[in-house]
C-alpha cells in the first residue's frame, strides 16, 4: 500500500513542479529579451558544488545543514523517482533512501536549532516553518525506506500518516516555486546559476565588476519598471534565500538610511509578481514600515514599489554581492534603476545633480579649470606628457589633486616615484575625468562622453603603464574601459610601491612607526579590483605592524565614499565614516592607513578624538625621508 501511496504523490508532485515551473516562467518572460549561452545549464553542478563553495563555507554551521538538507533532499527525491516513480521498488535503493531520509533529517534538526536563537538578518513567516515541513519530509522519506527495506507492514492509518508528511514536504517544493513559498529559491536558484546575468563570474573572469554599457536608445535607458528587467535578472531575484547577509554587510543599513539590500530584492520580487509586500516578514528599510510597497510588471518602480531614497543611499560597495550566497547583483539592479531616474527624470537628489552638471560643464567634479588640477606639482619638475610624447608611467591623479588635503598624498607619491628614478609624467590640463561618479549616478550618457574623451586623449600619448593613486579610477580604466574601446595597463599605487620595495629599488632609511597601524581596505580597490595584498605588502616592507579590523579585506566595510553617496546624502540616523571610524578606534592603532582620495576624506571628515588618517603613499615617503 505505502509504495502505491508514495509513487502516486511523487507523480502528483511532479504535476505540481511543472505547474509551478509554467507559472514563474510566464513571470519572467516579462522582462527583456536576453539571449543566454544554454551550456551554462550543464555548468550547474561545478558552479553550485565549487564556485559557491568560497561563499557559503564562511559559515561552517549552515554550510553543513545546507550540504545535510539539500544533498539529502536530492538523493531522495533521485531515489523516489527511480524506485517508485518508475516502479523499480530494488531493496538496495530502499536502503540508500534510508540514509537520505536520515541525512536530511540531521540537516533540518540543525536548521530548526539555529531557528531558534536566528540572527534578526534572516526572514521568519514562512522561512521559520521550512525546517520542520522539511523534517516531516526527512522522516517520511527514511520510513518509507526502512519499511520497504525491512518488510514491515504497516497498519493503514500510519501509512496514511507517513504518506501524508511525504506530501507535505513534498508540496514545500512542488508549489513552492508556483506559490511563491521559501522553496522557490531552490528551483530559481539552480537555474539562476545555470543563467546567470553575468557568467563571466564562474570563468577566468570570476570577479568580473565592470557595469555593461547601455545603448542609449528610447528602449535601453536604465530600469523604469520591472519589466526593463532583463528576463534572467528577474529570475535571479526569485534565487534569494532571504538569509540577510546582504543586509548585514550594507553600510547604508547599518547606518540607518532607508536600504536593505535584501528587503529591496524582495521588492523586486514583488513588482514583477504583481503583488505588494504585505507578507514580507524580515527587517523593513530602516524608518519605512512594510506593507507600504507595491508593483506590477510595467507599472514604474520608484515611488510605489521602491522609494527613491532607497536607491540613492546605496554606495556601490558590492559587500552585499560579496556576501550573498547566490551571487544575485544587487548592485547592478540599484545602477539599471538610477540610470532610468537619472537620464530620463534628471532628477538626482541634493548635489548629486550638481555634480552631473559640473562634469558636462567642465569634465570636472568640481566644476574646477583643468589647469588647476596640477598646480600642487608646481616644483616638483614634474614632466606634462604632451600629444606624441613618451614616458614610461604616466600618473592620473583624479579630482584629488583639488583638494588640498590630498595634495599631500599625490606630492608623497611623486617624490617617492622620483626617489626611485622612474620616468613619470601627468597629462597636466588634458587629463579630464574619467567618468565614475556620472556612471554611479546613472548618467551612463555622461559616463560613456567622459571615457571616450579621456580614451581619445591617452590614445595620442606613448606611455609602458597608467598609475594612479584612485582606486575608481584604477577600476574604471581598467574594468570598464575595455567596453568603450580603450585597453591600457594600469596600476594603482600600492601596486607599483609594493613592486618597487619587492625589487628593492626603494630602500626605506627611517624605522617603521612603532605604533600600530590599521589599514581600511577602499571598497573600489578590495572588492572591485581584488587587490589586498600589496597596500598590505608595503605597510610591512616598512616595518610596520598591520593590526586589522574585524571587517577587512575583501570583506571590508566602506567608509561611505563611493556611488556618489557623499553626494546624494541620503540622511540614516548615523554616519557611515563614522561606523568605519569606530571599527578603527577597536583595534586600538594611532593610525588608520588608506589607499583612496575619498576614503581620506570620509574618514578625516569623522569629529572626535580618532586615530590619524595616512595614505600608504604618505607612510612610504616618510620612511624614505623624501618629505
Amino acid at each position: 500500500m505505502l509504495p502505491h501511496l508514495v509513487s502516486t504523490i511523487f507523480w502528483l508532485a511532479v504535476l505540481g513542479l511543472a505547474w509551478g515551473m509554467a507559472r514563474r516562467a510566464v513571470i519572467w518572460k516579462t522582462g527583456r529579451s536576453r539571449s543566454v549561452d544554454l551550456r551554462g545549464l550543464l555548468q550547474i553542478p561545478k558552479r553550485y558544488f565549487v564556485d559557491l563553495h568560497d561563499v557559503v563555507a564562511r559559515e561552517p554551521f549552515v554550510a553543513r545543514a545546507h550540504v545535510g538538507v539539500a544533498g539529502g533532499a536530492i538523493l531522495a527525491l533521485a531515489l523516489v523517482a527511480l524506485n517508485y516513480g518508475l516502479g523499480l521498488y530494488w531493496p538496495l535503493l530502499d536502503g540508500i533512501l534510508l540514509l537520505a531520509g536520515l541525512m536530511m533529517l540531521a540537516g533540518s534538526i540543525a536548521m530548526a536549532s539555529r531557528r531558534r536563537n536566528a540572527p534578526a538578518r534572516l526572514s521568519k513567516g514562512p522561512w521559520s516553518r521550512l525546517p520542520y515541513s522539511l523534517m516531516l519530509f526527512a522522516v517520511a522519506v527514511a520510513l518509507v525506506g526502512a519499511v520497504a527495506l525491512t518488510g514491515t507492514a504497516f497498519a493503514p492509518w500510519l501509512a496514511g500518516l507517513i504518506s501524508l508528511a511525504f506530501a507535505a514536504g513534498a508540496a514545500e517544493l512542488a508549489f513552492g516555486i508556483g506559490l511563491g513559498g521559501p522553496m522557490k529559491h531552490a528551483v530559481a536558484g539552480l537555474l539562476h546559476l545555470g543563467l546567470h546575468p553575468r557568467p563571466e563570474r564562474f570563468g577566468d573572469k570570476r570577479f568580473a565588476t565592470a557595469l555593461q554599457p547601455l545603448k542609449l536608445t528610447p528602449e535601453d535607458m536604465g530600469v523604469g519598471k520591472p519589466a526593463d528587467f532583463a528576463w534572467n535578472k528577474l529570475l535571479s531575484f526569485d534565487a534569494c534565500v532571504q538569509c540577510g547577509k546582504c543586509e548585514a554587510a550594507c553600510p547604508a543599513f547599518a547606518a540607518g538610511q532607508p536600504l536593505n539590500p535584501k528587503k529591496l530584492i524582495q521588492d523586486l520580487v514583488v513588482g514583477m509578481s504583481a503583488k505588494s509586500d504585505a507578507h514580507y516578514a524580515g527587517s523593513p528599510y530602516p524608518g519605512q514600515k512594510v506593507g507600504e510597497h507595491a508593483g506590477a510588471p510595467h507599472l514604474p518602480i520608484v515611488n510605489g514599489l521602491i522609494n527613491a531614497d532607497t536607491l540613492w543611499s546605496c554606495t556601490t560597495c558590492r559587500a552585499c554581492v560579496q556576501e550573498c550566497p547566490m551571487l544575485i547583483e544587487h548592485v547592478d539592479a540599484i545602477v539599471d534603476m538610477r540610470r532610468h531616474i537619472t537620464l530620463v527624470t534628471g532628477v538626482v537628489p541634493n548635489k548629486g545633480g550638481e555634480a552631473l552638471e559640473q562634469l558636462r560643464d567642465t569634465d570636472t567634479v568640481g566644476g574646477f579649470p583643468l589647469t588647476a588640477r596640477h598646480h600642487w606639482a608646481a616644483d616638483l619638475n614634474l614632466p606634462v606628457l604632451e600629444a606624441d610624447g613618451q614616458t614610461d608611467w604616466l600618473v592620473l591623479v583624479g579630482e584629488g589633486g583639488f583638494d588640498m588635503r590630498y595634495q599631500r598624498t599625490l606630492r608623497a607619491f611623486i617624490k617617492t616615484l622620483q626617489k626611485a628614478e622612474l620616468k613619470i609624467a601627468i597629462l597636466g590640463a588634458a587629463e579630464t575625468d574619467c567618468g565614475d561618479l556620472a556612471r554611479r549616478l546613472g548618467d551612463e550618457a555622461g559616463f560613456q562622453r567622459l571615457s571616450k574623451q579621456l580614451i581619445a586623449t591617452l590614445k595620442t600619448r606613448k606611455f609602458q603603464h597608467i598609475v594612479t593613486p584612485d582606486p575608481h579610477i584604477f577600476h574604471s580604466l581598467k574594468n570598464e574601459f575595455p567596453a568603450m574601446g580603450g585597453s591600457f595597463d594600469v596600476w594603482h599605487h600600492t601596486q607599483l610601491l609594493a613592486d618597487l620595495l619587492a625589487k628593492q629599488t626603494l630602500k626605506p632609511t627611517r624605522a617603521g612607526s612603532l605604533e600600530a597601524v590599521t589599514y581600511h581596505d577602499p571598497c573600489y580597490l578590495g572588492r572591485y579590483g581584488r587587490e589586498v595584498d600589496a597596500p598590505r605588502a608595503v605597510l610591512k616592507g616598512i616595518g610596520i605592524k598591520v593590526v586589522e579590523m574585524e571587517r577587512s579585506r575583501e570583506r571590508g566595510r566602506c567608509c561611505g565614499g563611493g556611488g556618489g553617496a557623499p553626494f546624494t546624502d541620503i540622511p540614516g540616523t548615523t554616519r557611515i565614516p563614522d561606523i568605519r571610524m569606530a571599527d578603527a578606534k577597536s583595534t586600538g592603532a594611532g593610525v588608520v592607513a588608506v589607499a583612496c582620495p575619498n576614503c581620506t576624506a570620509m574618514l578625516e571628515g569623522v569629529v572626535g578624538p580618532r586615530p590619524e588618517v595616512l595614505d600608504i603613499a604618505e607612510l612610504l615617503a616618510h620612511s624614505l625621508e623624501v618629505v
